[in-house]
């Protein structure tokens, strides 16, 4: 950053001294008195103001929003006037943007050497077994906190990333006391776009139709990953992370439930008084209620604190920061979306300079209490915080002080586990020897005694600071505390990846290394007329096989134990080691030859037909999953390439419809007649969720259906175990039992005429995790089948193998599902299938005849709210104020009122969902759950 002397004009008026020390320690800075003024628009010259560089003021008397470029410019314009300023790039986007930040302060921390010290010190807050409790209050009293401003996250949200341009400005150029006190208490980070590529689209995703704001645990996406690796860098203690909604009113917390039980409680504490803060100088029409319906704020309702990939859930679990959401309505004009960001912004930067050094006492607290929590085993408990609600799920009465990753299977999955851990902080070990659990509590809902887990084995335990976040993300269970649904309920980790799993409240000290880097690559040479091998069991080996392929390496996979191996000298061994090491995959070298049946590098046909949403959901997740970290080309097919059979579809050999809203993909009789003949003659179809499934069953693929739900089945993004048929290739190296993602699925019938890969226990063994209501209807149902049709086949996935990119055990069904094409197919073992031939075309026949359940939910799920039954009447009525098209039913004393979501829109998204939760409320009705 270049700096630039500044002559400033007389102050009316000198605050009292301030201090720039950091820490107690021999290098500290003189205490140095800031000249200050009385005049809050007493601003340096130098710097350039908005109105200057853009024409216009940012809030007040704006008139469009700023670009991207023009973002982009007006940060480093202010980083080279101001000498308050440091400036950088966070991140680059998907199509290569920068996504630069600022940090500003006073000019004495942001010096050089100064800035990382401070960083230092925030950082040694978070570890108390190295912090003894007299540094740290010497800490929170010399040093300031770390505030981070974020907008723009969804890409057509843009005033919060405008307001944070004038947030920046006041901070870089304001002369007064105001400005003063926050540049001297607060280091304050200001990121004013995360998501670039979708603010020039005007669209919520990034440029691979990904989520930003679900992505934060998971960190698939370059614009989030880049992100909480600044955020390592400087740990905040507020995160802002500023949105957009529909309406004209404004959100900031106290939030809706359901919180998430391992946030710690100053973090909470924080963000309530903040909201107070907030509502003093929000300005406008002050609270919402009554006649105040516009340009007024509201707290509790709708935005809650659960799910780990929200921008305010990551920080305050992760980071012990008080993360918030801050939502202004969208129909209000530019300037006032904007002021009121600005408002707010204001208002809680100047709280935490109020409130730095009881807030870096907190802080401190927070870890120290993780670290007693994790040494006794004890898990937080669930509470709630809006007045009128009560926990009606508590979390049970266990112990949890070690997780344990076993390494008998899907171990490259276990492996980018433990560095998705390492990258936010977590410590993790490898046992060098096998250990005995005692009381071992094995995921899926199990239990053992006198467990042996071995050699090799990742040992996670919970007395570390990174508890809450430990528990956070590998718990086998969320323990929501109240039906309150905004997203999914459940993320655990182990079970994305179908992750042999132990955890146990045994207090246990194995003998251990610290893992300092990820283990694979090559383990052992092979001689020049060897192979190299490796077991495809899981994702990340699947990965590395696609990489192969694409490189033009010959590959072969033995049917029997799922081993890929390669001649040894189909690549030099550093370049082998450069592409299986970063994905957790041990190569092995043989002095055998390669074995097997030869694999081929799939063409994929990705449709983008009727009813698939070609900017979000699973299409877009196909183009991130298989074409950016697999590889493979996609070549897009439209509905009329299927009607017309042209060469766009028939040169494929595998064609993959993802979910959307319709049942046929608008194929004609000609187009589905097309469908059936490619797919006879070796082409491989793969369908994901509804329109996957239906346009299958259109076009005669298969014999399963769909099943009607009861009236009050409620699956809300939940694991389930699913029994695996290994016959089928698609199953191949997964184990007997594993673990399948359900997020209001369709239903399916088990399939007469193929094998029922994946099928959900009929009996005793079923288990499920998270929110769910009437589960059992999933009882003996198919979740992934695979269907023999002529040469070809189908595989039908009920649910979405690439949710979010992080549902690894799906993404290496799909990678089989692509690498079992008709070579594979003739060597594979014979596969049971029901029926065939004649009897296999009728009841596939009679399935695509079968009656196709309305879509309520597009590719995501419809709004459902539950109700007394002596409340359904007035409910119903206050729907009708909304929306004509919605459904109610009743059973026991239980009323569903069902809304139609058929465009898939998240909760923060939908035109009126709020609007319409704050109006029962008004009402004096309770609903009972809600999901959305």
């Amino acid at each position: 950053m270049s700096r630039k002397a500044v002559a400033i004009a007389a102050l009316t008026m000198t605050c009292a001294a301030l201090t720039t020390g950091v820490g107690a320690n021999a290098n500290a800075a003189p205490t140095v008195p800031v000249r200050c003024s009385s005049d809050p628009s007493a601003h340096l010259s130098s710097v350039p103001s908005p109105e200057k560089f853009f024409g216009f003021p940012l809030g007040k008397g704006q008139q469009r929003v700023v670009t991207t470029e023009e973002i982009q410019k007006y940060v480093a314009a202010v980083g080279k006037a101001s000498d308050r300023v440091v400036t950088g790039t966070m991140a680059h986007s998907v199509s290569g943007q920068p996504l630069p930040y600022a940090i500003v302060s006073s000019e004495q921390h942001v010096a050089p050497g100064r800035l990382n010290k401070i960083a230092e010190r925030i950082r040694e807050l978070r570890d108390p077994r190295s912090l003894k409790s007299g540094k740290a209050a010497r800490i929170a009293e010399d040093t300031p906190a770390i505030v981070w401003v974020a907008g723009n996250v969804h890409g057509g949200e843009k005033s919060g990333g405008d307001a944070a341009l004038r947030t920046l400005y006041e901070l870089a150029a304001g002369l007064s006391c105001d400005v003063a006190k926050r540049n001297e208490e607060l280091v304050t980070v200001i990121v004013p776009t995360q998501n670039p590529d979708g603010r020039d689209a005007g669209r919520r995703q990034n440029d691979y139709g990904f989520d930003l704001n679900r992505d934060w645990f998971a960190r698939t996406q370059p614009e989030t990953d880049g992100k909480v690796a600044l955020l390592r860098d400087y740990p905040p203690q507020i995160f802002v992370d500023a949105h957009e909604m529909g309406g004209s009113q404004y959100f900031f917390p106290p939030n809706a439930d359901p919180i998430h039980h391992e946030i710690a409680s100053e973090p909470v504490d924080w963000i309530n008084r903040i909201g107070k803060a907030n509502a003093a100088g929000f300005g406008y029409n002050g609270a919402c209620g009554g006649s105040v319906t516009t340009e007024c704020y509201f707290n509790y309702q709708s935005y809650d604190l659960f799910y780990m990939g929200y921008g305010d859930t990551v920080p305050t679990t992760g980071f012990g920061a008080a993360g918030m959401t801050f939502e202004k309505g969208s129909a209000s004009a530019v300037e006032d979306r904007v002021q009121q960001q600005i408002n707010t912004q204001w208002a809680t930067t100047g709280w935490a300079a109020d409130n730095k050094r009881e807030i870096l006492r907190g802080y401190y607290k927070v870890w120290q209490d993780a670290l007693a929590e994790g040494r006794s085993g004890a898990l937080e408990p669930n509470q709630v915080v809006q007045p009128t609600n009560q926990v009606e799920y508590p979390v049970p009465d266990i112990k949890v002080r070690s997780y344990f990753l076993l390494p008998d299977r899907q171990l490259g999955d276990v492996r980018r586990l433990v560095e998705r851990l390492r990258g936010m902080d977590v410590e993790v070990y490898r046992l060098k020897e096998a250990a005995t659990v005692p009381d071992a509590h094995v995921f899926g809902g199990r239990r053992a005694k006198n467990l042996k887990v071995p050699a090799g084995t990742y040992w996670i335990p919970m007395a570390q600071p990174q508890k809450h976040w430990i528990q956070a993300l590998l718990g086998e269970d969320p323990y929501v505390p109240f039906p309150y649904f905004y997203d999914v309920s459940s993320w655990s980790n182990p079970l994305l990846s179908g992750i042999q799993t132990v955890y146990t409240g045994d207090d246990l000290a194995p003998e251990a290394d610290r893992v300092r880097r990820i283990d694979g690559g090559v383990g052992s040479a092979a001689p020049a007329r060897g192979s190299y091998g490796y077991p495809l069991d899981s994702a990340a080996a699947a990965e590395l096989t696609f990489k192969l392929l694409g490189r033009g390496v010959a590959l072969t996979r033995d049917l029997r134990t799922g081993v890929v191996s390669l001649p040894a000298n189909a690549l030099p061994p550093d370049a082998l080691d450069g592409l299986a090491r970063p994905l957790g995959v041990t190569v092995t070298g043989s002095r055998a030859a390669a074995s097997g049946v030869a694999l081929r590098r799939p063409d994929v046909g990705l449709f983008a037909g009727t009813g698939v949403s070609t900017t979000s959901g699973s299409y877009g997740e196909a183009r991130y999953v298989l074409g950016s970290r697999w590889g493979l080309g996609l070549t897009p097919v439209t509905t009329a390439d299927i009607n017309g059979n042209t060469p766009a579809f028939t040169q494929r050999t595998a064609l993959l419809v993802p979910d959307g809203s319709s049942a046929n993909g608008g194929l004609t009789a000609q187009g589905l007649a097309n469908l059936k003949a490619w797919v006879e003659k070796g082409g491989s179809y793969l369908g994901v969720r509804n329109e996957g499934t239906r346009v299958a069953r259109a076009a005669g693929l298969t014999s399963t259906t769909e099943k009607t739900p009861p009236k009050d089945y409620t699956v809300i993004g939940s694991h389930f175990r699913v029994d695996v048929d290994a016959t089928s290739p698609v199953a191949l190296g997964r184990p007997r039992e594993d673990f399948a993602f359900n997020n209001s699925d369709p239903i399916l019938t088990p399939t007469r005429t193929g094998t029922n890969v994946l099928s959900y226990p009929a009996g005793d063994t079923f288990w499920s995790n998270g929110y769910t209501v009437d589960g059992d209807a999933l009882k003996g149902t198919a979740a992934l089948v695979d269907e023999p049709v002529g040469g070809g086949n189908a595989v039908l996935f009920a649910f979405d193998p690439m949710f979010r990119a992080y549902n690894d055990s799906g993404a290496h069904l799909l990678a089989n599902a692509l690498l079992a094409g008709a070579p594979v197919r003739t060597a594979a073992a014979p596969r049971r299938t029901a029926t065939a031939g004649a009897d296999a075309n009728a009841l596939r026949a009679a399935a695509a005849k079968a009656p196709v359940r309305e879509n309520l939910g597009g590719d995501w799920r419809p709004i459902t709210i539950q109700v007394s039954r002596a409340d359904l009447a007035r409910t119903e009525a206050v729907v009708a104020r909304y929306t004509g098209a919605a459904k109610a039913e009743t059973t026991g004393d239980t009323g569903y009122v069902t809304i139609p979501n058929p465009k898939g829109l998240s909760a923060d998204e939908h035109p009126f969902l709020r609007d319409l939760v704050r109006d029962l409320h008004d009402a004096g009705i309770s609903p009972r759950s809600l999901v959305a």
